[in-house]
């Protein structure tokens, strides 16, 4: 800033006199500075000599205005003390009160000089500065804590700087803090409400999951789901067991993209429509055929990677479709994993691709673990790495299904502090010995058609039935239901056909299968009709009955029948 163009309202010998004071002494107070009141409105009436006054003698020899005040005008108690924020000088080992200035005094209360700040600041241990002044006094470096809160409420930043001066042999150290009470409060309100917001993300991902998983009659099944730690970073992992009917098991586990409550929604959803699907009955590339045109009416802008598998125990193995998820692992009696690699289509929502299905043995003894990626992948590390990793867990991993899912959780590094949501699912197919063993048995029988189809089947299943000793009055219902499922198929079906017979520990399966692909459904028959009464008296015979179309064409038409808890042992 250019001082000379206000000359001409202050003349030089006034200027002088402003910056020398009496007998050329700089002044102490403010208000010594500058002419006299009734000078300056005398020179204020006269009018402006030149537009470019002549500077002083002192000026132009050292090239600034001596009219500017300089620090040395000021006592260093008179700014401490008009400072907002709060200062404090102590002093020696001990940490005596020398000075508290006036924004001090007035948060915490006047402070006795000479006394020790332990004794007389109750502050100091709240924001835990003891320690830190011992720190400085004995480093000389300068140390900070951030938002400290004392126990009225308030928060506080404090800084304490190394003070040394020929006055201080023992050193000294000058405390300053600013109170951020406000800003602590808006940052725990902005917490608040984003725990809020991860709080209604997971209580839905968590309702949209299943809340109990069905149990197979020959499987054992476990699950678990943790949401990742960071701010509503909850996604849209989710799992599901679904019971086909006739023994058969369908196992799904997906992911979508993207988090918060949007993927979540997104996430239950897909669920729902998968457990639908399911219900059809059909392979699956199909239900995943039909699961990516729906994935893109619900959001364009969501993807979601997906595996669909179904398990029949008659075939001791998994018939499964995958969108772009991370390939399934099943681990053998033995120990030995293997990897289930293709087929894989791209994720759900993008459209224009034809699934396909692939198996994979699952035989007595072994193990398959689904997953999503958050269990395999890891930040600046190849994710074929933490697949390779979970399959060197899962070699080792043995117990029952809940301690394997520990287990693996624990071998790859998840904890409660992980970053992103995990979602596994583990299935094993326990070899079952002794006791057990005899709760579990198959029949079968070649039907070659004709008039003596229905009497041999009848016969065959009266023989087996009984053989697994069960109550007269099941036994009279697994035939009756027999007879129909044969007729029907010796009607309306094409060779080859197979009856079917099944037992677990809970229920009785008979299945009939033959070449034709068209699916029985239930109508009500008319007096007049000799016909269409086989499907309506297995529907009220059965628990429950279905049918679905086999991989290889025809179909199968079956019926379940609950068990007696107070059945005698095979």
């Amino acid at each position: 800033m250019n001082f000379t163009r206000w000359s001409a309202r202050l003349p030089r010998t006034q200027r002088r006199t402003a910056a020398r004071g009496p007998e050329g002494s700089v002044p102490a107070a403010r208000g010594e500075r500058g002419p006299r009141p009734d000078r300056l409105e005398a020179e204020s009436d006269r009018p402006a000599r030149s537009a470019q006054p002549t500077e002083t003698a002192e000026t132009a020899e050292t090239g600034t205005t001596t009219g500017a005040p300089t620090p040395e005008d000021f006592t260093v108690r008179e700014i401490v003390g008009r400072l907002p924020g709060l200062v404090a000088l102590v002093y020696g080992p001990e940490h005596r009160i020398a000075y508290v200035n006036e924004a001090y005094a007035g948060a915490f209360g006047p402070r006795p000089a000479g006394a020790t700040v332990a004794d007389a600041c109750p502050e100091a241990s709240e924001l835990g500065l003891l320690p830190l002044l011992d720190q400085v006094l004995r480093s000389g470096n300068s140390r900070t804590v951030k938002s400290r809160r004392t126990r009225s409420g308030g928060s506080y930043t404090v800084t304490c700087l190394p003070v040394d001066s020929p006055r201080l042999p023992d050193g000294g150290v000058l405390i300053h803090a600013a109170d951020v009470t406000d800003h602590a409060e808006a940052a725990e309100r902005l917490r608040a409400s984003e725990r809020r917001h991860r709080e209604t993300a997971v209580t839905l991902q968590r309702s949209l999951l299943p809340q109990e998983l069905e149990q197979p009659d020959d499987l054992r099944i476990a699950a678990t789901y943790q949401p990742g730690v960071a701010d509503a970073a909850v996604g849209g992992d989710w799992y599901d067991v679904i019971t086909l009917g006739a023994g058969r098991t369908a196992l799904v586990i997906g992911d979508v993209m993207g988090r918060g409550v949007r993927a979540a929604a997104v996430m239950g959803q897909l669920r729902t429509a998968v457990r639908a699907y399911a219900r059809l009955d059909l392979p699956p590339h199909e239900v995943l055929q039909l699961l990516d045109g729906l994935a893109a009416e619900i959001d364009a802008s969501q993807i979601a990677t997906c595996v669909y598998a179904v398990h029949d125990p008659n075939e001791g193995r998994l018939v499964y479709a995958s969108a772009g998820h991370l390939p399934m692992l099943v681990r053998d009696e033995d120990g030995s994993v293997r990897r289930a690699e293709d087929p894989t289509g791209p994720p759900l929502g993008t459209g224009g691709w034809q699934h396909s299905s692939a198996t994979i043995d699952l035989p007595p003894g072994s193990t398959a673990v689904l997953y999503t990626d958050g269990l395999v992948e890891r930040r600046r590390e190849d994710i074929d790495e933490g697949v390779s990793a979970l399959e060197r867990a899962l070699a080792g991993a043995t117990g029952s299904p809940q301690v394997v899912c520990d287990r693996l959780l624990r071998a790859l590094g998840v904890t409660a502090d992980h970053d992103d949501d995990v979602a596994v699912l583990v299935v094993q197919h326990p070899a079952r010995d002794g006791a057990d063993a005899e709760l579990f048995h198959n029949a079968a029988l070649e039907l070659l058609g004709g008039i003596e189809a229905a009497p041999r089947a009848r016969a065959f299943a009266s023989g087996v039935l009984a053989s697994w000793r069960f109550p007269v009055e099941l036994c009279d219902l697994g035939v009756l239901a027999t007879s129909e499922l044969v007729a029907n198929s010796l009607q309306h079906g094409t060779p080859p056909m197979r009856l079917r017979l099944r037992r677990t520990d809970r229920r009785l399966i008979i299945e009939v299968t033959d070449g034709d692909d068209h699916l029985p459904r239930r109508r009500r028959a008319e007096t007049e009709d000799e016909a269409g009464r086989g499907i309506s008296i297995i529907a009220t015979i059965a628990s429950s009955w279905g049918s679905r179309r086999t991989p290889g064409g025809g179909k199968a038409v079956w019926c379940e029948f609950a068990l007696p808890t107070n059945r005698p042992a095979a």
